[in-house]
Protein backbone atom coordinates (compact mmCIF):
# COMPACT_ATOMS: atom_id res chain seq x y z
CA UNK A 1 0.00 0.00 0.00
CA UNK A 2 1.36 3.65 -0.42
CA UNK A 3 2.28 5.45 2.09
CA UNK A 4 0.10 8.57 2.74
CA UNK A 5 1.17 12.29 3.23
CA UNK A 6 0.25 12.25 6.62
CA UNK A 7 2.01 8.97 7.11
CA UNK A 8 4.95 10.46 5.79
CA UNK A 9 4.96 13.15 8.02
CA UNK A 10 4.53 10.59 11.11
CA UNK A 11 8.27 8.99 9.61
CA UNK A 12 9.75 12.20 8.48
CA UNK A 13 8.94 13.63 12.33
CA UNK A 14 9.82 10.28 13.95
CA UNK A 15 13.39 10.39 11.89
CA UNK A 16 13.78 14.26 13.01
CA UNK A 17 13.55 13.70 16.84
CA UNK A 18 15.90 10.76 16.43
CA UNK A 19 18.58 12.85 14.54
CA UNK A 20 17.83 15.72 17.16
CA UNK A 21 16.80 18.50 14.45
CA UNK A 22 14.54 20.61 16.57
CA UNK A 23 13.48 22.70 13.46
CA UNK A 24 12.04 20.06 11.69
CA UNK A 25 10.96 17.88 14.55
CA UNK A 26 8.91 21.11 15.98
CA UNK A 27 7.25 22.59 12.93
CA UNK A 28 6.22 18.54 11.56
CA UNK A 29 4.59 18.40 15.20
CA UNK A 30 2.89 21.20 14.60
CA UNK A 31 1.89 20.07 10.98
CA UNK A 32 0.23 17.06 12.36
CA UNK A 33 -1.48 18.94 14.89
CA UNK A 34 -2.85 21.36 12.31
CA UNK A 35 -4.28 17.80 10.02
CA UNK A 36 -5.41 16.20 13.44
CA UNK A 37 -7.50 19.14 14.27
CA UNK A 38 -9.03 19.26 10.88
CA UNK A 39 -9.82 15.37 10.94
CA UNK A 40 -11.55 16.23 14.41
CA UNK A 41 -13.40 19.42 13.39
CA UNK A 42 -16.92 19.10 12.56
CA UNK A 43 -19.49 16.71 13.42
CA UNK A 44 -17.76 13.29 13.04
CA UNK A 45 -14.40 12.59 13.34
CA UNK A 46 -12.62 11.66 9.83
CA UNK A 47 -9.26 10.65 8.33
CA UNK A 48 -7.68 13.46 5.79
CA UNK A 49 -7.01 12.84 2.12
CA UNK A 50 -3.73 13.55 0.97
CA UNK A 51 -5.17 16.51 -0.75
CA UNK A 52 -6.79 17.35 1.87
CA UNK A 53 -3.49 17.24 4.21
CA UNK A 54 -1.83 19.01 1.16
CA UNK A 55 -4.37 22.36 2.00
CA UNK A 56 -3.43 22.41 5.66
CA UNK A 57 0.55 21.98 5.24
CA UNK A 58 -0.23 25.07 2.53
CA UNK A 59 -2.10 27.16 4.92
CA UNK A 60 0.68 26.57 7.46
CA UNK A 61 2.55 27.59 4.98
CA UNK A 62 1.29 30.53 4.67
CA UNK A 63 0.87 31.52 8.03
CA UNK A 64 4.83 31.20 8.38
CA UNK A 65 5.66 33.65 5.42
CA UNK A 66 3.14 35.94 7.25
CA UNK A 67 4.86 35.35 10.52
CA UNK A 68 8.08 35.74 8.71
CA UNK A 69 6.83 39.38 7.42
CA UNK A 70 5.25 40.18 10.55
CA UNK A 71 8.56 40.15 12.59
CA UNK A 72 10.62 41.57 10.05
CA UNK A 73 8.36 44.81 10.05
CA UNK A 74 8.56 44.61 14.40
CA UNK A 75 12.84 44.41 14.01
CA UNK A 76 12.95 40.89 15.29
CA UNK A 77 14.58 39.43 12.65
CA UNK A 78 15.76 36.08 14.62
CA UNK A 79 12.02 35.57 14.74
CA UNK A 80 11.64 35.89 11.15
CA UNK A 81 14.29 33.83 10.54
CA UNK A 82 13.25 30.94 12.23
CA UNK A 83 9.66 31.65 10.62
CA UNK A 84 11.08 30.78 7.34
CA UNK A 85 13.03 28.02 8.21
CA UNK A 86 9.67 26.26 9.09
CA UNK A 87 8.27 27.36 5.99
CA UNK A 88 11.31 25.75 4.03
CA UNK A 89 10.49 22.85 6.00
CA UNK A 90 6.61 22.93 4.62
CA UNK A 91 7.72 23.61 1.45
CA UNK A 92 9.74 20.44 1.00
CA UNK A 93 6.21 18.45 1.08
CA UNK A 94 4.08 21.25 -1.22
CA UNK A 95 4.23 20.90 -5.10
CA UNK A 96 6.37 22.63 -6.72
CA UNK A 97 5.21 26.48 -7.47
CA UNK A 98 4.41 27.54 -10.76
CA UNK A 99 6.30 30.60 -12.33
CA UNK A 100 5.34 33.82 -13.23
CA UNK A 101 5.60 32.90 -16.14
CA UNK A 102 3.41 29.56 -16.08
CA UNK A 103 0.59 30.83 -14.20
CA UNK A 104 0.49 33.86 -17.05
CA UNK A 105 -0.12 31.51 -19.11
CA UNK A 106 -2.50 29.74 -17.60
CA UNK A 107 -4.76 32.56 -16.19
CA UNK A 108 -4.15 34.20 -20.13
CA UNK A 109 -6.10 30.86 -21.32
CA UNK A 110 -9.20 31.29 -18.70
CA UNK A 111 -9.26 34.76 -19.36
CA UNK A 112 -9.67 33.93 -23.04
CA UNK A 113 -12.25 31.23 -22.30
CA UNK A 114 -14.25 33.39 -19.82
CA UNK A 115 -14.62 36.00 -22.80
CA UNK A 116 -15.35 32.98 -25.36
CA UNK A 117 -18.20 32.59 -22.75
CA UNK A 118 -19.10 36.23 -22.58
CA UNK A 119 -17.70 37.45 -19.55
CA UNK A 120 -15.71 40.75 -19.92
CA UNK A 121 -13.98 43.50 -17.73
CA UNK A 122 -14.04 43.35 -13.75
CA UNK A 123 -16.56 41.58 -13.50
CA UNK A 124 -15.37 38.29 -14.90
CA UNK A 125 -12.98 38.10 -12.36
CA UNK A 126 -14.90 35.12 -10.14
CA UNK A 127 -15.81 33.20 -13.59
CA UNK A 128 -11.48 33.45 -14.42
CA UNK A 129 -11.02 32.23 -10.73
CA UNK A 130 -13.64 29.37 -10.96
CA UNK A 131 -11.27 28.24 -14.17
CA UNK A 132 -7.84 29.28 -12.98
CA UNK A 133 -8.11 27.91 -9.45
CA UNK A 134 -8.63 24.00 -10.67
CA UNK A 135 -5.51 24.24 -12.91
CA UNK A 136 -3.32 25.49 -9.94
CA UNK A 137 -4.67 23.99 -6.90
CA UNK A 138 -1.73 23.99 -4.33
CA UNK A 139 0.95 25.16 -6.73
CA UNK A 140 0.03 28.88 -6.88
CA UNK A 141 -0.65 30.96 -3.67
CA UNK A 142 -4.63 32.89 -4.15
CA UNK A 143 -3.41 35.94 -3.20
CA UNK A 144 -0.80 35.29 -6.73
CA UNK A 145 -3.53 34.03 -8.72
CA UNK A 146 -6.06 36.52 -7.93
CA UNK A 147 -3.29 39.67 -9.36
CA UNK A 148 -2.44 37.38 -12.13
CA UNK A 149 -6.15 37.26 -13.21
CA UNK A 150 -6.67 41.09 -12.52
CA UNK A 151 -3.97 42.33 -14.40
CA UNK A 152 -4.71 40.07 -17.40
CA UNK A 153 -8.52 41.28 -17.68
CA UNK A 154 -7.12 45.08 -17.01
CA UNK A 155 -4.51 44.27 -19.95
Amino acid sequence: MATTLKQQLQEDLTASIRSRDELRSGTLRLTLTAITNEEVSGKEARELSDDEVLKVITREAKKRREAAEAFEQGGRAEQAARERAEGEVLAGYLPQQLSDEELGVLVAAAVAEARAAGAEGPKAMGQVMKLVNPKVAGRAEGGRVAAAVKAALAG
